[in-house]
């Protein structure tokens, strides 16, 4: 399993946001372990389920910080929430009627649900906030 570790090039130098990716990236990674060792789908989906809900509580945070300082990105960045978090839920939907535990390919999948948006959208934002909010 890809174990995804945290460095500077995940950083959106935002340090409240970066202890909350820290804790996603902790999750993804426990997600991917317990698939590969067969634990039971109950701590399986224990964990997805953990994984959403944190995912739902930090993309409220970031979008609260937005809103506080004026990003002028932040309509769209909600959509980005919006869409990813029903991408996220739909799976871990998909893998609770399947009684399966992930795929290589759906972990994939989460890698990509969860680095892409650091690197994209959340680096924006982090550039607005670092620069705005008082140190």
């Amino acid at each position: 399993m890809k174990e995804l570790l945290w460095d500077k090039t995940l950083s959106v130098d935002v340090p409240e946001i970066d202890q909350d990716h820290r804790r996603l990236l902790e999750l993804f990674n426990r997600l991917g372990h317990a698939a590969e060792e067969g634990e039971p789908q109950a701590s399986i989906e224990a964990i997805m389920d953990e994984l959403i809900s944190c995912t739902d509580w930090h993309f409220r945070h970031e979008e609260r910080l937005m809103e506080r300082y004026g990003y002028p990105g932040l309509p769209a960045h909600q959509a980005e929430h919006q869409d990813l978090l029903a991408s996220g839920k739909a799976l871990q939907q998909q893998l609770q009627r399947s009684g399966a535990p992930p795929s290589a390919r759906e972990i994939a999948f989460l890698e990509h649900w969860l680095t892409g948006h650091i690197y994209g959208a959340d680096m924006a934002m982090g550039g607005y906030l670092a620069e705005t909010m008082p140190s």
